[in-house]
This record gives structure tokens, C-alpha cells and sequence, in this order.
């Protein structure tokens, strides 16, 4: 959980309201999630977000599952809190009939945390997947090697916006996993094989761990974008169980995605900029030179 400021607990924790239009989100019109101040949780898209001209954010719908409904004390309203943590929102009015869906969720803007949709979306018919295996650089070199693989970016998933910088992570108390964001066209490669290669790319048996690099951020982990993923990344899981290839249990962490946290620039490909550095010789580059070899039909031309 976030540690909040003073005002900040009298509004979410007290159920406390601020002043009409001061805050930062009321007009705000980017695309992007809006996320619950306290812990994080994703709770409006910016679609459903609309200038009621009341003073206060407003939007007519919630990501499902995310936004919880309570009687008001006072016994004519009807509170709204986060889900996940009961942190206080605001409040929802129906029957204004100010949007076709004839909903207002009247939120503090000090509740929230936008996060701002990245630049770099999937262009139609491409999807993502994002992956934690060990250190992303490693994950970096070796999935952006694949034919049908559009792009890769290294970044965090797993905890808040606010700690999502790699010193933060580093330290190992986020719940953040250091993470390659892979965009990639199914047409020429399916999410099985990228799963087949992720597997095959680090110890999921190792837990919060890859070598010397030690940590949760380090942990093995599959945050499924959809049902779909879920559905092949669990059977994948279990045939690699029943295969019996590692003594040990594989521990890989399979969860919903939720958000994905661009790392600093100068993690971009790193592999291929630094190959000479230590760290590069001894870890990156047997890992590399094993992939290439094991997948050798799937590489790009030249890569």
C-alpha cells in the first residue's frame, strides 16, 4: 500500500471530500487508466470518463469488478470504494441522464493516479504478452530474435505507478517483477511458442531468483492480457509439470495483467549496445547463444 499524505487519509481512509475543482484530474482528458490512490488497483478507463460540470472527475462506467457500492451514512447517497483496499472514491448518482448510460461516479480526484496510456500501442491484429523471467535484459535480446515479434520493451508490472523506476525495484520490496512488454503478430507466431521459449530461456523452478540475480523482481512470472492467455499459459504450465523436465516444482507466477511501467531508456536494448560489459559476457550471452541454438527455424533473418 501507498503511504499517504495527511490530506490524503482524510479523504480515502476518512471518507473526506475535496473542494469542488481543485483537483488535478477534474478536466483531464488524456487516454490512459485511472487507479486507486491507495493500492494501485486499476479502476476507470479514460473512455468512460466526462465533464459533468460538477466539480469533481466523473465517470459513467468502471472496469468490472473494481469499484464497490455502499449505503451512504447519510442514508440518500450511495458511497463508492475501491474494491481491492475499501478505500473511498466518492459517490454515484443515477438518473441525471448526462451520458446515454445515465451514470455519474463522483470521485476525488486525490483518490486517483493516472496512468497515462503508452505511445506505442499494438497496431491492429498484433497483441501483446509480458513476461518476467530474470533480469530483462536477457528476455529483452532474446524474444526481439523471434520472426513475428514487432517489438520488445524491458519495464516493471506488478506493483504501483509511484515505484515503477529500477532503484525502487532494485530494492525488492514493489511486488514489481522487472518485465519484457512483447508486442508480436500471431499470424507469425503464436503466444504458446512465446511461452515455449520462455520457458526454455530461464529456471522456472527458481524462486525469486534467476542465478545471482536475486530478489522478487526476479521472480518467474506470466501476466495474461486475457482469458485466452490464462487458458494456454496454465495448460502449458501443467504439461511442462507432467513432463517431469526439472526435479524441482516450477514455481512461475501466473497472473492477471494489469499495468506495464516503461523501464528508463538506457535499459533499451541493452544487450546490443553493451555486449561487451561483464555482466553481458557471463549472463546474457550464454542464455542468448543456448536460445539461438534451440530455436534456431524461429530466428529473424541476420539477427
Amino acid at each position: 500500500m501507498r503511504e499517504l499524505t495527511d490530506f490524503e487519509k482524510y479523504v480515502i481512509e476518512e471518507k473526506g471530500t475535496e473542494r469542488p475543482f481543485s483537483g488535478e484530474y477534474v478536466t483531464l482528458d488524456a487516454p490512459g487508466l485511472y487507479l486507486c490512490k491507495k493500492c494501485g488497483a486499476p479502476l476507470y478507463r479514460s473512455d468512460s470518463k466526462f465533464n459533468a460540470h460538477c466539480g469533481w472527475p466523473a465517470f459513467d462506467d468502471e472496469i468490472p469488478g473494481a469499484v464497490t457500492r455502499h449505503p451512504d451514512p447519510d442514508g440518500s447517497r450511495t458511497e463508492i470504494v475501491c474494491s481491492h483496499c475499501q478505500g473511498h472514491l466518492g459517490h454515484v448518482f443515477e438518473g441525471e441522464f448526462l451520458t446515454p448510460k445515465n451514470v455519474r461516479h463522483c470521485v476525488n480526484s486525490v483518490s486517483l493516479l493516472f496512468q497515462p496510456q503508452d505511445a506505442e500501442q499494438p497496431r491492429s491484429g498484433e497483441r501483446l504478452a509480458t513476461l518476467g523471467g530474470g533480469c530483462f535484459w536477457c528476455l529483452e535480446a532474446i524474444f526481439a530474435a523471434l520472426k513475428g515479434v514487432k517489438g520488445v520493451r524491458s519495464g516493471y508490472a506488478g506493483g504501483l505507478a509511484e515505484e515503477a523506476d529500477y532503484r525502487t525495484v532494485c530494492s525488492g520490496s514493489t511486488g514489481h517483477a522487472e518485465v519484457v512488454q512483447i508486442t508480436y503478430d500471431p499470424a507469425e507466431i503464436s503466444f504458446d511458442t512465446l511461452l515455449q521459449v520462455f520457458f526454455q530461456s530461464h529456471d522456472p523452478t527458481s524462486l525469486n531468483r534467476q542465478g545471482n540475480d536475486i530478489g522478487p523482481q526476479y521472480r518467474s512470472v506470466i501476466f495474461a492480457h486475457d482469458a485466452e492467455q490464462i487458458d494456454s499459459a496454465s495448460a502449458m504450465i501443467e504439461k511442462l509439470r507432467q513432463a517431469g523436465l526439472w526435479a524441482a516444482p516450477i514455481v512461475t507466477e501466473l497472473t492477471a495483467y494489469q499495468a506495464f511501467y516503461p523501464a528508463e531508456n538506457y535499459h533499451n536494448d541493452y544487450f546490443a549496445l553493451h555486449g561487451e560489459q561483464p555482466y553481458c559476457q557471463l549472463v546474457v550471452r550464454p542464455k542468448v547463444e543456448k536460445f539461438r541454438a534451440a530455436f534456431a527455424a524461429l530466428l529473424k533473418p541476420e539477427s
